[in-house]
């Protein structure tokens, strides 16, 4: 697996919010493929994480986590992207923890 730098893909993907914030997205732009969105309980689970640190370095609730693992609701595109970002790089979530 190519572990890619996430300072880099994460100022790529703000930089793509920004530049898309003001227009008008289109279905292409807005909707993330469904294969490459990993699946948020095998992504905590590969990455070691509890489900409350993973809430903490998603920003979001437990109770979020719990509704996504339950396939009740899903991940925003934002919490999506991130999760692309965790399953390239699974030891980003360690780091994201001890900053905290």
């Amino acid at each position: 697996m190519e572990i890619k730098d996430p300072m880099t893909e994460l100022l790529s993907s703000l930089e793509q919010i920004v530049l898309t914030r003001d227009a008008k997205p289109s279905v292409s732009a807005i909707q993330i493929k469904e294969e490459s969105i990993p699946e948020p309980q095998r992504l905590r689970e590969m990455t070691g994480m509890q489900v409350d640190e993973f809430a903490r370095v998603m920003g979001v609730s437990v109770s979020s986590v719990k509704k996504w693992e339950a396939r009740r609701t899903r991940p925003s595109a934002t919490a999506q992207k991130l999760m692309q970002l965790l399953h390239t790089n699974p030891y980003l979530g360690r780091q994201l923890l001890n900053q905290k």
